[in-house]
């Protein structure tokens, strides 16, 4: 980006906070349990795996996130 001379940028995109970070973690829960429901049902277990991997890393996300903040 070009800028004239003695033209200060202006300030920066302001970039994403602790709340946008949580409430991806919660969408996560969500999708994984929908992962999981339609992993079992379908029996394609692999899905119902990666289901539960997201679930349980948003979990410890969130369960951080909620202690030390």
């Amino acid at each position: 980006m070009r800028y004239r001379i003695g033209e200060a940028p202006g300030d920066p995109a302001q970039a994403l906070d602790q709340g946008s970070f949580l409430a991806i973690a919660i969408l996560s829960l969500v999708i994984g349990t929908g992962f999981i429901f339609a992993g079992v049902r379908s029996r394609h277990y692999w899905m119902a795996t990666w289901g539960t991997g997201l679930m349980l890393s948003s979990l410890v996300y969130i369960m951080y996130v909620t202690t030390v903040i």
